[in-house]
């Protein structure tokens, strides 16, 4: 079954005049894939899939599946809180393209551990032979996906990889006593990427690399081949950048650094807004620093 991993780009989706900006989109997959970026996720929570109507997610599918052109894979965002209507959007991006999905825990109704691993085996089941990224993201889902429950999870051929992001470091260790090489474990928040690769990870799904591409994937390169000093200091470098894209609710920062980089428009759709000034200086000073503008 194939799998992913290396410095992995959940894409931020470009809007003009209300619709889906295709020739800005295929620009931003470009300038990932020449950056080093080695999967494209489209269509997750930087994508702002949750306000895009069923045939724009379809649309940015097919557009990224396009324009990868076979260089990168594509794991498209395709979770919900409901399993049927989960099995059916896993469906919808198999049938587009995509080399396999982005599943997120159900969110707000809160299942049991049982009911998460239910969840998976359902899609699974539903889709043999199609790679599954299973994703625990507690501070937006409501419901941690316990690396008890991960184990067992490994024994569903389809779910290939884990993003993990509750920014716990004694999580990662976890997992890998659990798990040990029978899922790809990837790091969920920029902040971890090298401590989460020192402790068995495979790479990101990453925010920051929609704005600084080459820097992620030297980060992510540096710290699998255990060049420790290289990848410090590129953790360390990015930092600032980090703490200034999760300022304020992502995506809103990562859009308004692309705006500022000439990528695409500033647009983005209620409920979420623009950043605020203050924020936006500071942003706009650190791409400066880091030679991005």
């Amino acid at each position: 079954m194939k799998t992913f991993e290396g410095s992995m780009t959940a894409l931020a989706t470009p809007f003009r005049g209300g619709k889906f900006d295709e020739a800005a989109y295929r620009a931003l997959i470009d300038r990932q894939v020449y950056g080093g970026t080695s999967v494209l996720v489209p269509i997750g929570t930087t994508g702002e899939a949750v306000t895009m109507t069923a045939e724009e997610r379809a649309q940015a599918v097919k557009v990224a599946v396009d324009a990868a052109k076979g260089r990168v894979p594509v794991v498209a965002g395709a979770g919900s809180n409901n399993t049927a209507e989960t099995i059916e959007s896993v469906g919808r991006v198999r049938d587009l393209g995509a080399d396999g999905a982005l599943i997120v825990t159900p969110y707000y109704n809160k299942p049991p551990q049982s009911g998460l691993l239910q969840h998976y085996r359902a899609i699974a089941k539903a889709h043999p032979g199609f790679p599954l990224v299973a994703y625990n993201v507690p501070g937006r889902t409501g419901v941690d996906l316990l690396a008890e429950t991960v184990m067992w999870l490994c024994d569903i051929p389809e779910v290939v990889a884990l993003k993990e992001a509750t920014g716990n470091m004694a999580r990662a260790v976890d997992l890998l006593e659990k798990c040990g090489d029978r899922i790809t474990l990837l790091s969920g928040d920029d902040f971890t990427v090298l401590p989460f690769i020192a402790c068995g990870g495979k790479g990101v799904i990453s925010v920051s690399s929609n704005v600084a591409p080459r820097m992620m994937a030297d980060l992510v390169a540096a710290a699998k081949a255990g060049d420790l000093a290289r990848a410090r200091e590129l953790q360390v470098q990015m930092n600032t950048l980090h703490k200034l894209l999760f300022v304020e609710s992502n995506p809103i920062p990562v859009k308004w650094a692309l705006h500022l980089l000439g990528v695409f428009g500033p647009e983005i759709r209620l409920p979420l807004t623009p950043m605020s000034e203050p924020q936006a200086v500071k942003l706009k000073e650190e791409l400066a620093r880091l030679n991005l503008l």
